[in-house]
């Protein structure tokens, strides 16, 4: 049985745990026997050192985007070292060609994580730190900075910044003084100041959203109000908003969402990639969208931002674009950059222009998500389609060893970890190397 709200009985949990562990064993083969083929063909491309060759300590070494960013920098000639907590130490990131240290830290919001950062910056002598942060993380990185900033370049905004851009309604706030379109915005920290809220004023309808980061709550687009005024009190009653954790009541528009990155330094976008958007985004096509990244620029040319920032758009019925949140760290959506030969360069250089995707990259996915929905969703056609005209985000020939051992190493271990310790996990996100879970990171 299920208690009301609460996950399912600890039997069906082991038993999903064990017949997930079950599924990846039975892809173990073919995934093994792909990697030694990719190993015994692939010549690895000599690497030649740059003048200038400069050594990059990345963050967030369980994400896919780390070891993008890592084998982007790795090929350009500069030496890169991965970090991660503990949790994860068994990223499969870590075994990658691009990848020359690797070491463990604390977890950003415990005590150390900044001296622990600073002692590795020191005696591997880094000279940039591009933070691949986590929503919890980005804030503890800006923490960080000051600490960091006289030893290396520290490629991230301070933590006033950081905290406004990461605030969906500071955000909101910040973007309309600008002149920016975005939606009508109220911050709630009260469900009763959704029961007492003149919607019928507003003549527009409205989204709830975690303005803290919630990986269950995020994929609730219920919209309010509901049929009855008693509905939408229940509705609001059943989130956890609070004054020490607040909510942002946002303007619904109907229209068709975009997610974009960016690689801003002192003002000027030099990265820059837009997509089509989804609740749960792992396929990145670029999308052809002037509007959005007249925005960004906007945006970050009048705040002169310095580190990387992603925004999720709404382009309405009539055209006009709308902002809804930014989350000031990298976006998944890097992994498009895959082929591009200046991808380092855009990140390292001041005045290096602008870079977007090459027009011969394809989509990215990852391709053991499209596999589980190829079973178990309709539509097996486009997700065949996918998969042919794209490229797995991990998978490299000259690089094979990350795409086994996150899903027959990193995965399992995690899976293990919690069906030992009888925790309830809900899916799996290849793409974030994790499992989400009720208060995840």
């Amino acid at each position: 049985m299920r208690p009301a709200g609460g996950p399912p009985h600890p039997v069906l949990v082991a038993g999903k745990t064990t017949g997930t562990l079950v599924l990846l064993l039975v892809a173990l083969p073919v995934n093994l026997a792909v990697t030694a083929a990719a190993l015994l063909t692939s010549r690895r491309s000599p690497v030649q050192p740059v003048a200038g060759r400069k050594t990059i300590l990345i963050s967030g070494g369980k994400m896919t985007k780390a070891l993008a960013l890592a084998r982007s920098f790795h090929a350009a000639g500069h030496r890169v070292i991965l970090v991660e907590s503990a949790k994860y130490r068994f990223t499969g990131h870590r075994f990658s060609r691009a990848v020359d240290r690797f070491f463990v830290v604390p977890k950003p919001q415990a005590a150390g994580y900044a001296e622990a950062l600073l002692a590795i910056v020191q005696a591997e002598h880094v000279d940039v730190y591009v933070p691949v942060c986590s929503p919890v993380s980005s804030y503890y990185d800006a923490l960080a900075k000051p600490l960091l900033s006289p030893y290396c370049e520290v490629l991230h905004e301070d933590a006033d910044m950081v905290r406004k851009l990461d605030d969906k309604y500071e955000f909101s706030v910040l973007a309309d003084s600008l002149g920016l379109p975005v939606p009508d915005a109220h911050r709630i920290s009260s469900p009763r100041q959704v029961a007492e809220f003149d919607f019928a004023g507003a003549g527009q309808r409205y989204i709830l959203k975690s303005i803290p980061y919630d990986p269950l709550n995020r994929l609730d687009l219920t919209s309010l109000p509901r049929p009855s005024a008693q509905a939408t009190a229940a509705f609001a009653q059943s989130k956890p908003i609070a004054v020490d954790r607040p909510w942002i009541m946002q303007g619904l528009v109907a229209g068709r969402e975009y997610c974009t990155h960016s690689t801003v330094r002192d003002g000027q976008v030099q990265v820059y990639c837009c997509c089509e958007s989804s609740a749960f985004q792992v396929n990145y096509a670029m999308a052809d969208k002037p509007a959005i990244e007249a925005w960004v620029r906007r945006f970050a040319g009048a705040l002169k931002l310095t580190g990387q920032v992603s925004f999720d758009f709404i382009e309405g019925e009539d055209g006009q674009v709308y902002a809804i949140e930014c989350n000031p760290r990298t976006h998944s959506a890097i992994t498009m950059f895959y082929n591009h030969p200046g991808l380092a360069r855009a990140y390292l250089d001041d005045g290096a222009g602008v870079i977007e995707p090459l027009p011969d990259s394809r989509p990215t996915y990852w391709l053991y998500h499209e596999l589980w929905w190829l079973i178990t969703q309709r539509g097996r056609a486009a997700r065949l389609a996918t998969i042919w005209r794209g490229k797995d985000a991990i998978f490299d020939r000259k690089d094979p060893l990350p795409f086994l051992l996150v899903h027959h190493l990193q995965i399992p271990w995690l899976l293990l970890q919690n069906l030992v310790h009888g925790k309830y996990w809900i899916r799996i996100d290849f793409n974030i190397g994790k499992l989400v879970e009720p208060a995840g990171d």
